[in-house]
């Protein structure tokens, strides 16, 4: 799928259609009266592909980023009232839902909900945005730019002990010591204020075998820093509840994530959610403790080779998906 003048291409577009297709259409084939959330609605890419599948849909888009927010209402324009875009971070998906801009009523629950999570592919082409190693650019990496903390700040003014933590649990960097150690002895002299020099820096300070072998240097460190600014694992960790919870019987979730962190959460909640709580062992299980949720996809699903050939963005994408079967407090049923 082209993104056309947006220039956004969604990625996994047509998996994340065929994962939503069943909650969306369960009514109607239109999906009238269904309503999707758009956790991370980003440049609009995947909302737009919804709403022109499924003539009868809404879709509520969440954003923190105010310049996607702004690019996406004039991408989704056309589509009029069946849209809703918010402010906020996906973690805020129970206050949106109870209010959600322009449609006048509160959603207690909904048909689906979508996560394409990590940096979107118009903040790293924002080159003074500082997500991109390949450009020198101001160290901001704030995905909402009225939150305070930046990527310059982090690495001016963590100790030692700190930045060692971010960049080894965030970038799973096994020298983050050592980078440690010398963004600080780097700092004395002067402050770090572009990505430039911190590459540099990462160029100077982890061996030479290991970047002939493991990928660009700066890669994990950037990664480790954009989710220490934003705050995005604790976000995830607090969205994927609320949104399973606002899923109607029959619903689905579809996340998308691109780092073995954010999977490593996805693929544990979504587990847990799946899995009776009888105690192992029992014969049979007890009245009140069938899972309310069933796995839709087995595992993480990729990319086809065609489409990382046609879209690169999408080579570390994995999704996984997860429907609700029954309300809360009724037993769960077979699939």
């Amino acid at each position: 799928m082209s993104g056309g003048e947006h220039g956004h291409i969604p990625v996994m577009a047509q998996r994340i259609l065929d994962l939503l297709a069943p909650a969306v259409t369960r009514h109607s084939a239109t999906g009238e009266g269904a309503v999707v959330v758009d956790a991370t609605l980003g440049a609009g890419g995947h909302t737009e592909l919804l709403l022109r599948a499924f003539a009868g849909l809404t879709v509520v888009g969440i954003d923190r980023d105010g310049a996607a927010r702004q690019g996406a209402a004039a991408r989704l324009a056309p589509f009029g009232d069946r849209v809703s875009i918010n402010a906020g971070r996906y973690d805020e998906l129970a206050r949106v839902l109870a209010e959600p801009v322009g449609l006048g009523r509160a959603l207690p629950e909904v048909d689906g909900v979508l996560f394409d999570l990590g940096v979107s592919s118009m903040q790293l082409d924002q080159r003074n945005r500082g997500f991109a190693y390949a450009v020198d650019a101001p160290l901001d990496m704030r995905m909402n730019t009225d939150d305070p903390l930046t990527a310059a700040d982090v690495l001016n003014t963590y100790s030692h002990g700190e930045l060692a933590r971010v960049l080894a649990d965030y970038g799973e960097e096994r020298f983050a010591g050592r980078i440690a150690s010398a963004v600080v002895a780097a700092r004395r002299e002067q402050p770090f204020t572009t990505s430039g020099r911190l590459v540099e820096l990462l160029y100077s300070t982890i061996p030479a075998a290991t970047r002939r072998t493991g990928g660009h240097p700066a890669k994990r460190t950037f990664q480790a820093l954009r989710i220490e600014v934003n705050g995005e694992l604790d976000s995830l960790k607090a969205a994927l509840p609320a949104a399973l919870d606002a899923l109607a019987v029959g619903g689905r979730a579809v996340v998308m994530s691109y780092q073995s962190l954010e999977d490593r959460i996805v693929k544990r909640e979504f587990a847990q959610r799946s899995r009776s709580s009888s105690p192992a062992g029992l014969p049979v299980e007890l009245p009140g403790t069938a899972a309310r949720f069933a796995l839709v996809t087995r595992g993480a699903e990729q990319a086809t080779e065609d489409e990382i050939e046609a879209n690169p963005r999408s080579a570390p994408a994995r999704v996984r998906a997860i429907e609700r079967i029954a309300p809360d407090g009724v037993e769960g049923g077979a699939r």
